[in-house]
C-alpha cells in the first residue's frame, strides 16, 4: 500500500510539473469544480478561476526542478496528500526560487485523481 502511494505521488509530480512548465492550461484536467488552491495565501475556488490565476501568473516560461516528494494516504477512502519541495527557474532569472507545494489527491470513478485541495508557498530566506 505504501509503495502505490509513493508511486502515484511521484506520477502525479512529474504528469503536474511537465503539463505546468508546457502546457499549463491542460492543469484544467486535474481540477473539479470543488478544489481549492491557497496560492501564496490567496484562495481560489473551482477549476476555472484556478486555472485562470494559473495562466495569468506573470510569466509564461518556467522550469520546475522537483528535490523531495513525500506521499502518505488520506482519511478520504483512496486519498493521497502529497507535499513536494524543489525550485522554479523562471525565464531571464539568474537564481531559481524555492517553493513548496501540497497536493490532497483524491480518487475519481473513472480511476485517475483530481486535485481536491493545492496550496503552494514560495520559500524565502
Amino acid at each position: 500500500m505504501e509503495e502505490q502511494v509513493e508511486m502515484v505521488g511521484k506520477a502525479f509530480v512529474d504528469h503536474y510539473y511537465h503539463l505546468f512548465d508546457n502546457d499549463r492550461p491542460s492543469l484544467a484536467l486535474l481540477y473539479q469544480p470543488t478544489s481549492m488552491l491557497t496560492f501564496e495565501g490567496q484562495k481560489i475556488q473551482g477549476t476555472d478561476n484556478i486555472i485562470a490565476k494559473l495562466v495569468q501568473l506573470p510569466f509564461q516560461q518556467c522550469h520546475h526542478v522537483i528535490s523531495t516528494i513525500d506521499s502518505q494516504p488520506s482519511s478520504f477512502a483512496g486519498g493521497i496528500l502529497v507535499f513536494v519541495s524543489g525550485t522554479l527557474q523562471l525565464q531571464g532569472e539568474d537564481h531559481p526560487l524555492r517553493f513548496s507545494q501540497m497536493f490532497h489527491l483524491i480518487p475519481t470513478v473513472e480511476g485517475s485523481f483530481f486535485v481536491l485541495n493545492d496550496i503552494f508557498r514560495l520559500n524565502y530566506g
